[in-house]
């Protein structure tokens, strides 16, 4: 059966759709009458044959140019390319809500992701076929009501589980950096000590700047983050921070500023010592190697020296840089800084991590205050 759906915009001519597939005439009729309805409403859709993976192309290139950071790109990218695996020549018109929902459901059973990683999929999904909507590659968007799949934890497991706080105590992180300061590499010291004095992420370390520091008021402002997915010394990237929130500026204490007047002492014998090579980048934290000395230090640098520093200081060792960033909220929250305040100093609105390692901090300065108010009245 065919149906006339219009003219052409361009040439004029009389444009017709042809039906066909039905069981009986009846079934044709009815499909005729719905698609008919839908061209006098202006709702008809003529769908394109292109595949999923030359839209995504397309898409991903319009993506760029639309003022996102370099590494939301590549997220994107990464994640698109786990769906262009199940979908990648086939047409996306012809791409079903079941069909997306078992590409979803196999991520999980045969993939192993996690809910994030998986989520993360999903959300690169939903804007890839709601462009094509726009577009009119497709009339139906297949993520409409997807879902995605979850681990179901029983009761025994649940009952099982153990908080791991991801955080040093006080006397720990006293011996860490000791630790660092007596048997670290030339930098450890310092870059451990900001990091557990401002709570600042290793990125935002990485690309700190002697302009960033203010000696005299003892303040650091943190503008950028350090980016290097190839992981090549030369070819970083300084990006605006991960939210509008994360640009601050934060007090740190004098032995901070003292350890980094040190370390400055240090900077200018080794840039003399490679006056010719050396990348002038005025970075506070750079490498060291003939070939990219002064270009910024690699934040996996930062991760292994740590991991060498809590094997030797016999703690954690499954501790990361950024469980400083937990370290400094939870000292916050004991010295009764409040979450707010912490937030703020931290760079980010609002942090599951940080609050649930608030509340759990104070949590226990509440249960110290009934005692020590149970053992005032018991002396009476």
């Amino acid at each position: 059966m065919t149906v006339d759906i219009g003219r052409d915009p361009v040439t004029n001519k009389r444009k017709q759709k042809e039906l066909s597939g039905f069981k009986t005439k009846r079934e044709a009729e009815k499909a005729a009458a719905a698609l008919i309805t839908e061209v006098e409403e202006g709702t008809f859709v003529q769908e394109k044959n292109v595949t999923f993976g030359d839209f995504v192309k397309t898409w991903l290139e319009t993506y760029k140019k639309s003022g996102v950071k370099m590494s939301t790109i590549r997220v994107r990218e990464h994640e698109s390319g786990r769906l262009t695996k199940y979908f990648e020549n086939m047409k996306m018109k012809d791409i079903t809500h079941k069909m997306y929902q078992d590409a979803i459901n196999d991520l999980k059973t045969n993939g192993r992701l996690s809910h994030n990683t998986i989520s993360g999929v999903h959300s690169t999904g939903k804007m890839i076929f709601s462009k094509a909507v726009e577009l009119k590659v497709i009339k139906a968007d297949p993520t409409q009501f997807a879902k995605l799949p979850r681990k179901l934890t029983t009761v025994e497991e649940l009952e099982q589980e153990e908080e791991v706080v991801k955080y040093l105590e006080k006397g720990e992180l006293a011996l860490l950096l000791k630790t660092a300061q007596e048997q670290g590499f030339q930098q450890d010291y310092p870059i451990f000590l900001i990091l557990a004095y401002s709570g600042m992420r290793a990125g935002e370390l990485c690309a700190l700047r002697w302009s960033d520091l203010d000696m005299d008021e003892h303040t650091i402002s943190i503008t950028k983050t350090y980016y290097n997915p190839s992981n090549r010394a030369q070819e970083f990237y300084l990006l605006t921070p991960k939210t509008k929130r994360s640009k601050r500026k934060i007090d740190v204490e004098p032995i901070v500023i003292e350890a980094l007047k040190q370390h400055r002492t240090w900077q200018k014998e080794l840039m003399m010592k490679y006056r010719k090579t050396y990348y002038k980048g005025d970075f506070v934290f750079t490498r060291t190697d003939p070939l990219n000395v002064g270009y910024p230090i690699y934040i996996r640098t930062i991760e292994n020296h740590m991991r060498r520093l809590l094997k030797l200081a016999g703690l954690n060792e499954s501790l990361t840089p950024h469980s400083l960033r937990h370290t400094h909220t939870s000292l916050l929250a004991e010295a009764s800084v409040g979450l707010q305040e912490i937030m703020e100093r931290l760079g980010h609105k609002d942090d599951n991590t940080t609050r649930n390692v608030y509340l759990h901090v104070t949590k226990e300065k509440k249960k110290e205050a009934s005692q020590k108010f149970g053992e005032l009245m018991r002396s009476i």
